[in-house]
Parts: C-alpha cells; sequence; structure tokens
C-alpha cells in the first residue's frame, strides 16, 4: 500500500494468509495461494485496486506478483514452487 506498483522482479510473500485485499493500492496485482507444500491451490490474475479475495482454505501462504506475471510465467494449479537462498 502506498506504491506505485511492483517491479517485474518483485513479489511480496505473506505467511500465514489464505486471503488478500487490494484496498487502498493504486495498481492491478497477481496473486498465488500455496499450501505448506508451496504448491499453487489457487490462483487469480489481475486483481484490481480495492477488490478482495475469498479464503482458499488449503492455502497456507499468498505470494502478491506485479500484474501478468502468472501468464508471463506460465504459471498453473499444481505447479511446486522452490524457495531458494
Amino acid at each position: 500500500m502506498g506504491r506505485k506498483g511492483l517491479s517485474v522482479n518483485e513479489a511480496l510473500w505473506l505467511r500465514p494468509c489464505n486471503s488478500v485485499h487490494t484496498f487502498w493500492m493504486r495498481f492491478a496485482i497477481d496473486v498465488l495461494f500455496l499450501d505448506r507444500q508451496l504448491r499453487i491451490v489457487k490462483l487469480v490474475e489481475n486483481l484490481r485496486p480495492f477488490r478482495l479475495t475469498l479464503p482458499a482454505t488449503r492455502a497456507a501462504s499468498v505470494i502478491e506478483l506485479p500484474a501478468h506475471a502468472i501468464a508471463r510465467h506460465h504459471l498453473r494449479l499444481g505447479d511446486e514452487l522452490r524457495v531458494e537462498k
């Protein structure tokens, strides 16, 4: 909130989390809902400002990405993410 957007290589990982809102945001985002094994259980593309998602009961965390990142990276339900340090 309060930002003008996310850069193409930026994301925000919220945990624990199973729902998000874009109240007071000025830009759209893509949202990945992940289970405990980091598998995608729900995708929301181009969530515009002043909207909210219903809770994803299987989700343990959420990743907010710049709008259109889901399509750009060809992400699908069931894909498993890997975290590298």
